[in-house]
């Protein structure tokens, strides 16, 4: 069963439990991802969070023992425990894994692949 959940969101999220260091500068911490989309993540906050909010990081979703996901992202809000960010670029060397991680968390393939459409023309 998926734990995909529509929202009004520009991309479907869902719901992915994976190790996930997020890093910035010389910073890094190491947390859960707690849900995923083409143009965002979720992940809880570390008990020590320094973080300068205004600078971009990199979140590297730990997808099995010899492969990761490298998203460039900005934060955008923290709440209980929940930080949420907007991915601002997957590169070509990460959208296939990340369509695939998708795609294994989806009830609708067809939904995934709409999204991909719209992201592909934002792109152009």
């Amino acid at each position: 069963m998926s734990d995909y959940t529509p929202e009004r969101r520009q991309y479907s999220r869902v719901a992915i439990n994976l190790p996930v260091e997020v890093q910035q500068g010389g910073s890094v911490w190491h947390q859960r991802l707690i849900d995923l989309s083409l143009g965002g993540a979720a992940t809880d906050q570390p008990d020590l969070w320094d973080a300068q909010y205004n600078e971009p990081f990199t979140l590297v979703i730990h997808i099995s023992d010899s492969s990761q996901l490298e998203l460039h992202a900005y934060l955008q809000h923290v709440e209980a425990g929940r930080l949420g960010f907007s991915v601002e670029h997957v590169d070509r060397r990460n959208i296939a894994p990340l369509r695939a991680l998708l795609e294994q968390h989806i009830n609708d393939i067809t939904v995934l692949e709409q999204e991909l459409q719209t992201l592909h023309g934002e792109a152009d």
